[in-house]
């Protein structure tokens, strides 16, 4: 005969209770195209793998779909769990958000990370971020970048995500802009967004709403790039940095851009003015994957928990 203490009885108990009420969360997980995933396709792939793993090590069902898939059937899950940028994806996770489901990030949310929207956001709420001008690329902008006093700037592709190094443009004088504008109206890209270059030490961030977790670091100290542009900034100067300043910056960002999973770039100025001048959905988390995916995770339990009314 085998004798149980109560102690022990109860805590079997609530173990089980709790793993059935995990195993009814099931989600539908959809991985990044690798169109979208320029220079990144294998980090973007295991910070993904690694978030399923926690989930399901939580007792979650994690079902995973690459975007083609996701865009061809329909999805049951009640929670979906989306690194996906293609246009259709995007539409397709607020049609489901509209719905009912619960999108974690929100395809609204991705969709406000695309250049145009993310500048109009940020400074329609007052979130520090470079001067910038918002043009159609058939423009001629020599004179509104001598009016504004642009010299060397950013000229971004507005309308859509950054696809190759092309997409973002680093440039030292107006006439080099109109050069680069045109360009990008010759590729079929209608809109662009151009910011002033800013002097500063070059910071990247990666962060989870909600949560603890916050990392950052000097990109091009450490070796890391996507296209390169960091070495436009160079080795940092060792500015001191207002880290709870810079956290609460970035959260008010997320908030207003409506992502959860997050992580971006910005400029530290000699004066240790911050100014936010990237902001990404679920970027790759490749310095602190291993870090941060267990508090990836525990932000879209509670968030798929609370939808569910468990």
């Amino acid at each position: 005969m085998q004798f149980v203490t109560l102690g022990s009885y109860a805590h079997d108990i609530t173990f089980i209770y709790k793993h059935i009420i995990m195993a009814d969360i099931t989600i539908a997980g959809v991985m990044r195209a690798g169109a979208y995933s320029p220079n990144h396709i294998g980090n973007d792939t295991a910070i993904f793998n690694l978030v399923a793993e926690q989930l399901r090590k939580r007792g979650c069902q994690v079902n995973v779909y690459s975007e083609e898939q996701f865009n061809k059937q329909e999805i049951e899950e009640p929670v979906v769990l989306a690194m996906c940028r293609e246009r259709e994806s995007i539409a397709k996770l607020q049609r489901l958000e509209d719905a009912g489901k619960l999108v974690v990030n929100s395809g609204y949310g991705i969709e406000n990370c695309t250049r145009e929207r993310m500048t109009r956001i940020l400074l329609g709420n007052g979130i520090p971020y470079p001067e910038s001008l918002i043009v159609n690329t058939n423009e001629n902008i020599k004179g509104q970048l001598k009016k504004a006093g642009f010299k060397s700037c950013w000229i971004k592709r507005g309308d859509f995500h950054a696809m190759h190094k092309e997409d973002v443009s680093y440039v030292r004088h107006p006439e080099e802009a109109q050069e680069v504008l045109q360009e990008y109206f010759y590729r079929g890209i209608t809109r662009a967004v151009i910011n002033v270059h800013l002097v500063g030490d070059l910071v990247k961030f990666y962060g989870v709403k909600d949560s603890q977790f916050f990392y950052w670091f000097y990109p091009f100290d450490e070796g890391h790039s996507k296209y390169g542009w960091e070495e436009v900034n160079g080795h940092s100067q060792g500015i001191d940095i207002d880290l709870k300043e810079l956290k609460d910056i970035c959260t008010k960002a997320a908030e207003e851009l409506n992502v959860v999973i997050y992580g971006g770039d910005c400029i530290v100025d000699p004066d240790g003015t911050i100014r936010i001048i990237d902001f990404n959905d679920w970027p790759s988390f490749a310095p602190c994957r291993n870090e941060s995916a267990p508090h990836i995770a525990k932000a879209v339990l509670a968030l798929a928990k609370a939808h569910m009314g468990l």
